[in-house]
Parts: C-alpha cells; structure tokens; sequence
C-alpha cells in the first residue's frame, strides 16, 4: 500500500522563491512591497494606484457543486488551475481568500489547497497570516464599544438600547455567543441589554473589506453603517459616532493585498475571507482587480457551491465593482455526486453507476443555473484513485448533454501538469468566447421579489414564506432607500434546499425567511433562510483535540 503524503508534508518540503522575486516578476517595485518574512508580503496602495490605465486580463471563477462530506477541493483546484495556466505558457495568477480561524479549529481544516496545488507559506496562511483578520475584528469590536460608551455618557444621538441592531465579532466558531446580555455588573460598567457575537467573517466590516475600491470607498462605507435606531424609530449611522476614521486607521494596512505563491512559484493574492453560506463568499475586490492587471489570466473561487458562492459573485461582488466574468470553472467529484446519489458515506469507493447517475441531478441542476448569468461553463473532475473509468465517462457525458465538456484534473497528485488540458481549454473560452454577463436580477426589483427569483430560478423552490414581520420589514427598507440594493442569502450551503439532508436537485420546496439584516456599509441586505447561524458551534470532537507543537516546534494536527 503505497503511502500518501500529507498536505502540511508537501508544503514543508517546498523550495519556494523570496516574495520579492515573485513581485520583481509581477513588476512591483520593493519599496512597494510590505514584507512579513521572506514568504508573504502586501502590496502598497501607492503602486496599485499606478495601475488604473493597464488593461485588464480575463477573469475565471471556479464554483463547485453543492458540498458533500466526500470533499470536492476548489481551492485546490483555482490553485491547480493557475499552475496549469502558467505551465502551458499562459500568465495567470490565482485570488483566494483567506482562511478563518472558526473551521480550522472545527472541522474542516486548512484553505490553502492540497496535494501539489497549495499555497505557501500554509500554516501561516491558516493561522494568523498578516493579521488581517484581527484587524477586522478589532475595528468592528471597536465600534461596538464606541456604541456602549456613546449611551454611558449620557446618549446624545437618544439611541435605543433595545433597537442596537450591532453586534460584536470573534473569529472563532463559539456558539455560547450567538445571544448574550452585555453591561451586567453595575451602572459603571455600562446598561444591560441583548446582543450578541457574529463570527468576523460573517461580519459587516468584512463585507465591507472585501468589496471596498480603495481607502476612500472604505471610509465611506464604514461610515455608512446602520448600527441601530431612536427612541423615535430614527436610523443611527456609525459617522454619528464619529467611527469610521478610528476604523479605517485599524484596517489601512489590511486593506493591502497579500501576496504569495502556490508550490510551483506562481503568484498568489489571499485576501478576505467571507464564508459564502452566511455571508457574500468573495475574496476581496482589491485584489481581485489588481491580479486582473498583473495577469492575463486571473482565476478565483466562491466559497461553497454555485448556488450560493458563484450567485453571490455574479450579483454582489460583479455587479457592485464591474467584473466580468469570462468563464466559470464547476469542480464535481465522483464520489460527492454518488453521495448526492443517495450513497452511504462508507460506500463512496465501490463503483455504482446507478447512485451516481442520481448524484448528477445536482451537476444538472449547477450547469443550468449558471447558464443563466450568460457566461459559458466547463466541469472539473477532480480524481479520485477509486474512480472508474465508467464513472469518470458518465459524468463527462451528463456535462456533454448539458452543452459543457468536462476534464478530468490531478492536480492534487501533479501540479499543474494535471490541469493542462483544463487550462488550455479555460484560456481558449477565454480568449475567443463573447460572454454575455448580466446579474440575475435587475436593481430595481423589489427586495422580496430578488428573494423569490434566486429560490425559484436557482434552488428550485416553489415558494418564498415569510412572516407579515419580515414582509413589513422589506417594505421599510424599500421605503428608506435600500430597494435596490442586492440580496445576499444565508443558507445551509448542503443543499439546495433549507433543509441540509434533501441532496441531489430537490424542487418544489419551501424556503422560510427567519430574518433579515440591513447592511448599509456592504449595500447588501442578509436574508436568513432555515436554521443557518452567523456564529456556527464547534463540533462534538473538534480539530483543536488533536492540535498542538510538537518537540521541533512545528505545528501538527492542523492539517
């Protein structure tokens, strides 16, 4: 039995390049360059600034399928894909985000790739990287506490305490934070009262983060934030308490792009990191638009499946920084479509022709949603040993009646040698396509109305249900001026549905609003479907049991 290296072995074992000969190439000048040791650095405003007039390269976003416990691998695959762009003679460049701290500590690991298509320095990347996240969360912590101490000292703006729509963040999965009462011990240590902890990368200012131009557009949005309202029902807005300046200051160096490398010494930017089920998905558009003029080729992912991550790219991130997309990379696994088959989780490895054909419900249903957003798509089969040769054809021939071609990838075993046939492909659609890109819906559509077509359109749904609360609540906000502001969905990202056990492609289903938040900073309104939480728990055997420093002082367990 041949024995498979570990992700954290191949990562070590890596001969990476100085971060600045990777800006040399780039053409970033040193004094540009803002180095955390010799592997990551950020890049400085003053030269992204420069890049206004270059023209852009094409863009390629890689979504998957709706996730299974059978694992799928798109950053795995953007990083693969990136190689692979670079190994046939292409100039490409990958954007990812970075991870948060809640998953890695959970269950789900490491965000830096697999195999030989990683990012590097990884453990740096999985933990505290450039401090970005903290950062994030000091500066919404910061307007929590400026918030309490506005009404300590004698509440000038008449803010109700019972209307504090604000809440604080943590980057880690706690799920005794979700309801609190704050302010208990005393008139000196501030009035009791309901509130309660996202996790930072469920955060407003996250939102904020990633689809902010500049330090400008930052400042304006922070100050744009609703953090609750008066006794007489009036909007209380973070400029009133003269915050933004404080908070701009804390994410000024973090707005700066992270520059690093995959394995093979391709450049890399890993910047922001909303989760794609509870918030908008998107690494930042910082750098996603300063990659576009380094590169030719720039590919990115959106967290979780299209349903979620690639929906919130095109209709959130597209639509408010003017990307277009030129191709869309869709990751589907044997072994995840056999699970969307029904299969039992122990049984993924025994070949089943029947289960899958099932299973590809799911990869149907992902192919004809993005053909909605007008720009064309191909399929990524990511390898499994156990796949046979009858499985692998089966799914190449459910892409091929869906009007998409599929490749099989290895890039987890071989680099970017494992995607060339993909990447010559992608750059072909890229170079000679004419997508024709356009949001699924239009701004001036009613807020719940923009609910209802991604359910009916995209998941399948028959119906959107909501209380008269909730339905009056859309109203107002239309009222207020925010109609035309996108919807940004928090949902179970394992199904299609509001129910996470119903897999494949089910239809016809209800989808339930439980609640809705204005984000006036991001410009988004959060809907919250089903039993999804903006701070997940950990679960009962969580990853940090097994997480420690061993006798050499490197990290185990993490990956």
């Amino acid at each position: 039995m041949r024995s498979i290296p570990q992700d954290i072995d191949i990562a070590r074992a890596a001969r990476t390049k100085p971060i600045i000969y990777i800006a040399d190439r780039l053409g970033i000048p040193r004094e540009s360059l803002y180095q955390y040791g010799p592997n990551k650095a950020k890049v400085a405003f003053d030269f992204i600034d420069t890049l206004t007039d270059k023209p852009s390269g094409k863009l390629v976003l890689v979504t998957a399928i709706s996730p299974t416990a059978a694992g799928e691998g798109k950053t795995t695959l953007s990083v693969g894909l990136t190689d692979g762009l670079n190994k046939i003679g292409k100039n490409a460049m990958v954007c990812l985000r970075e991870p948060s701290l809640g998953p890695c500590f959970g269950m789900k690991g490491g965000a830096a790739g697999g195999g030989f298509a990683q990012v590097v320095p990884m453990e740096d990347i999985n933990l505290h990287f450039t401090g970005d996240f903290h950062a994030i969360g000091a500066a919404n912590n910061l307007l929590a506490a400026m918030i309490d101490n506005h009404v300590h000292w004698g509440n000038e703006l008449n803010i109700d305490l019972r209307r504090v729509t604000w809440r604080r963040a943590v980057d880690m999965n706690d799920r005794s934070l979700r309801s609190i009462v704050s302010g208990l011990g005393g008139s000196g240590d501030g009035t009791p009262r309901e509130t309660g902890f996202n996790i930072t990368v469920a955060s407003e200012v996250m939102a904020i983060f990633c689809l902010s131009e500049n330090l400008e557009d930052l400042h304006r949005r922070l100050g744009n934030i609703l953090i609750g309202y008066t006794f007489d029902k009036k909007p209380v807005f973070a400029r009133e308490l003269q915050a933004p300046g404080a908070m701009s200051v804390l994410l000024k160096d973090a707005l700066m792009p992270n520059l690093v490398q995959t394995l093979e010494g391709n450049a890399a930017f890993v910047h922001g990191g909303p989760f794609a089920n509870i918030a908008h998905g998107c690494n930042s558009v910082v750098a996603t638009k300063t990659a576009l003029k380094l590169a030719d080729y720039v590919v990115t992912e959106a967290g979780f499946g299209a349903d979620l991550g690639a929906e919130k790219f095109f209709d959130i991130k597209c639509r408010k920084a003017g990307l277009k997309p030129d191709v869309v990379v869709l990751l589907a696994t044997v072994r995840a479509l056999k699970a969307h088959g029904g299969a039992d989780i122990k049984a993924l490895e025994t070949p089943d022709l029947v289960t899958l054909q099932k299973g590809a419900a799911n990869l149907k249903r992902h192919l004809a949603n993005l053909k909605q957003f007008g720009v064309p798509a191909v399929v990524a089969i990511n390898r499994f040993d156990s796949d046979s040769p009858e499985e692998v054809q089966l799914v190449k021939d459910v892409a091929a009646e869906m009007g998409s071609k599929a490749f099989l990838c290895t890039h987890w075993a071989d680099g970017g040698a494992g995607t060339a046939e993909l990447a010559q492909a992608v750059a072909t659609m890229a170079d000679t396509g004419h997508p024709q890109f356009a949001p699924l819906y239009p701004d001036d559509m009613p807020l719940f109305e923009k609910v209802k077509t991604i359910a009916t359109r995209l998941y399948g749904a028959s119906e959107v249900i909501a209380d008269k609360k909730i339905r009056d609540e859309f109203r107002a906000y239309e009222a207020q001026g925010y109609g035309r502001f996108p919807v940004c969905i928090a949902k179970t990202p394992y199904s299609f549905s509001t129910d996470q056990n119903l897999k494949g492609a089910p239809s016809n289903h209800t989808v339930p609003i439980r609640e809705i938040r204005l984000a006036t900073g991001a410009e988004f309104l959060v809907v919250i479907c089903g039993e999804v939480m903006t701070m997940p728990g950990l679960p009962r055997v969580p990853a940090a049991n097994s997480i420690h420093v061993n006798a050499k002082g490197l990290v185990e367990g993490l990956f």
